[in-house]
């Protein structure tokens, strides 16, 4: 154990977390830990977090400036999958462990994607309101597509993607996917086939959008992906909110280029009241809740802890996400 011990700083998101067992495994390697609210100024967060060996954080912003100004740091863990919110670049310059939790959520992520996808095609959420203000009609409302032999397109063969496509087998469903990073085995192994983003677009009843969001993926689904889709078309997307290009797809929406959409990420969370997505019939909107079980959540600060601890103790982590500093 350190003469002087290590110092971690969990910064909150906007819901506050119980880190009781992420201080439980830290403490076992003479860690000092600090609990801090959320923020999302630079300052703000140099300040509260000077001398700290390791940041686990949620939502705040850790740029290249709080990077180089904490020179005692080693690690950073974010607490769910995606890691758009750490400059990993700068992290990784400067030698810094970048750690994520990408195993908890997978299965959550990708039932929920179905849950949307089934809610759309049984118009589950519109016939609860017609039954529940005194409709009684035994038929789905406007055009409903059978699922089975219909053709779904994956933007993103992950580990969430590919747990998608899984379940969407088994509705008998054509599968296309585009992901440049994986290989043609894995696209055998789920059954699907690789397409362009264009011809993607074009075929699909249904796009799932399941890609790390990052300067290549930003406004992936743009003005130009939406309208090759069919008008009949509808998208989902339980990855992050600025993949898809928000401002187009409302103009889209408006326009009735596509018939709808399903998202449980938005570019601004939570959306502006005057956002018009939340008035729109043809749109499903989730809080970014997607990922949220009990069980899973219960075991976030339990893991933040262990992967700081390895971290520091010089031990690799089990998930990191920049290999290059080693």
């Amino acid at each position: 154990m350190p003469e002087t011990p290590f110092k971690v700083c969990v910064i909150n998101g906007h819901v506050e977390r119980d880190f009781t067992d992420c201080i439980t495994e830290l403490s076992q390697i003479g860690t000092e830990v600090s609990i801090l609210p959320f923020m999302d100024e630079e300052s703000e967060i140099i300040e509260a977090t000077r001398g700290a060996h390791g940041l686990i954080v949620t939502k705040s912003k850790i740029t290249r400036r709080i990077i180089e100004t904490l020179k005692n740091l080693r690690v950073i863990v974010r607490t769910g999958v995606g890691f758009d919110v750490i400059d990993t670049v700068a992290a990784t310059e400067l030698g810094i462990a970048v750690v994520n939790i990408p195993d908890l959520w997978i299965r959550e992520v990708a039932n929920h994607t179905l849950g949307l996808l089934l809610a759309w095609n049984r118009k589950i959420i519109v016939l609860n309101q017609e039954v529940k203000s005194g409709k009684w009609e035994t038929r789905v409302p406007g055009w409903t597509g059978c699922l089975h032999g219909e053709t779904i397109g994956i933007v993103g063969l992950g580990n969430i993607g590919s747990a998608f496509a899984e379940r969407i087998a088994a509705l008998d469903m054509k599968i296309i996917a585009h992901d440049p990073y994986v290989a043609d085995s894995h696209f055998e192994s789920l059954k699907a086939e690789r397409v362009s983003m264009k011809e993607l677009a074009e075929r699909s009843d249904y796009v799932s959008v399941h890609c790390l969001f990052n300067e290549e993926t930003h406004h992936i689904i743009n003005t130009e992906f939406l309208s090759q889709m069919k008008t009949s078309a509808f998208l989902i997307n339980t990855a992050r909110g600025p993949v898809v290009d928000e401002q187009a797809l409302i103009r889209a929406l408006e326009s009735q280029k596509i018939a709808g959409a399903a998202l449980d990420v938005l570019e601004s969370e939570p959306p502006a009241e005057n956002n018009p997505l939340l008035k729109m019939e043809n749109v499903i909107l989730t809080s970014h809740a997607g990922y949220f079980s009990n069980p899973s959540a219960a075991q976030v600060p339990k893991r933040c802890g262990e992967e700081t601890a390895r971290v520091l103790k010089g031990e690799r982590p089990l998930h990191l996400v920049n290999p290059e500093i080693y």
